[in-house]
């Protein structure tokens, strides 16, 4: 006899949202949703892509972080911990991977819902331009992930972060909305130096409104590593409290894979639930 199917495997599943067309995406929008185990008390993240799944179908660039950037393994690892080296494409120092173990060890990873759309490519980059896809991520993404999920999640526990160009519009969207997020983070994102005192203006202008939980990753080898270095100094020089992280890595797939993957699904995790960040 054929043995029975075990049970799925902990740590949740993935579902495909898709919206209709609408005057602000013409062509429709579509998302892939982490659904973990207990989803009304989980956090809620989005992320958005980087630049090489943009343009593309919405298969593709909602398919980024599942899929391309290997995002479910990463969220599967931490379930499971200690973390190793080659979980983090072998980019990683000792004293880094043993501050993420730690705390794995001090509390569980629980996971969190990570809504990942496929993210446009805006021929205008500016702050005002972002503000057509923050709609759909406030209007129609957010609403539809909550009623999927059942999430009761407050600000406090609302995140959005996103890698390379969706580090930028991670940063644009978080901070012109901070009634709605309370945590922003931004890997490797695609700004530069000259927009340091517009990346500090913006965090300002946010946390006079309400508290945002704000960190910046870059890696030693990411051609953005200045620009981040300048908008983080910058925040320290206006008196932003926020963080600041370098890790060992390249500007790419590995990097997505290994240490922006990782560090993004547990620094959101930690800070969403009130615990200490690694």
């Amino acid at each position: 006899m054929p043995a029975e199917a075990g049970p799925p495997p902990p740590g949740g599943a993935w579902r495909v949202l898709s919206f209709p067309p609408a005057p602000d995406y013409p062509e429709g929008e579509r998302a892939q949703l982490l659904v973990p185990d207990a989803p009304t008390s989980s956090p809620l993240l989005i992320a958005l892509h980087g630049r090489g799944e943009a343009g593309k179908s919405l298969d593709i660039g909602a398919g980024a972080w599942p899929r391309e950037y290997d995002l479910d393994r990463l969220h599967r690892r931490l379930l499971a911990p200690p973390l190793t080296g080659g979980d983090l494409q072998e980019m990683f120092s000792e004293a880094r991977l043993s501050r993420l173990n730690a705390s794995l060890a001090a509390a569980a990873y629980k996971g969190l819902s990570v809504a990942c759309p496929a993210t446009p490519v805006l021929a205008d980059r500016s702050v005002a331009g972002v503000q057509t896809f923050a709609r759909f991520v406030l209007e129609t993404l957010l609403p539809r992930v909550r009623k999927e999920t059942g999430s009761t999640a407050d600000r406090a526990a609302t995140g959005i972060d996103g890698v390379s160009m969706g580090g930028r519009v991670a940063l644009f969207v978080g901070l012109t909305h901070p009634e709605v997020f309370g945590v922003v983070g931004a890997l490797q994102p695609a700004i530069s130096v000259e927009e340091a005192p517009l990346i500090s203006e913006l965090a300002r202008a946010a946390m006079a409104k309400a508290s945002v939980l704000l960190r910046l990753v870059s890696s030693d080898a990411d051609p953005f590593l200045p620009a981040v270095r300048a908008a983080s100094a910058r925040l320290s020089r206006d008196g932003v409290v926020h963080e600041l992280l370098i890790v060992p890595g390249n500007h790419g797939y590995e990097f997505n894979r290994g240490p922006g993957g990782a560090e993004m699904l547990l620094w959101h995790e930690r800070v969403q639930r009130g615990l200490k960040a690694p």
